[in-house]
């Protein structure tokens, strides 16, 4: 018996683990690795939050429950961005 072939992925982006340190997601067969220290918004965040994950046209990612956007490429090449998220100042 002969198994068919695997499917299209329908699925271009997805969060594969959260850690104590981070959140690590696979992207269009690339794994990054986003550190709280850097994206902060995902520490307090609820796994059912950071799992909610659209991967948008034109290499967008967006986290709906977070109010969250990143472009791939600032994943793919952050020394392009030099800009980092500080916090809020109360």
């Amino acid at each position: 018996m002969k198994s068919l072939a695997r499917g299209k992925s329908t699925s271009k982006a997805e969060v594969q683990n959260i850690s104590e340190n981070g959140v690590w997601l696979y992207v269009s067969g690339k794994e990054f690795f986003l550190p709280y220290e850097q994206y902060p918004w995902f520490k307090n965040a609820t796994v059912s939050q950071i799992c909610r994950l659209r991967f948008l046209r034109g290499g967008h990612l967006h986290w709906p429950d977070l109010d969250v956007d990143l472009e791939l490429e600032s994943l793919e090449h952050p020394e392009r961005y030099p800009l980092v998220y500080r916090g809020r100042d109360k």
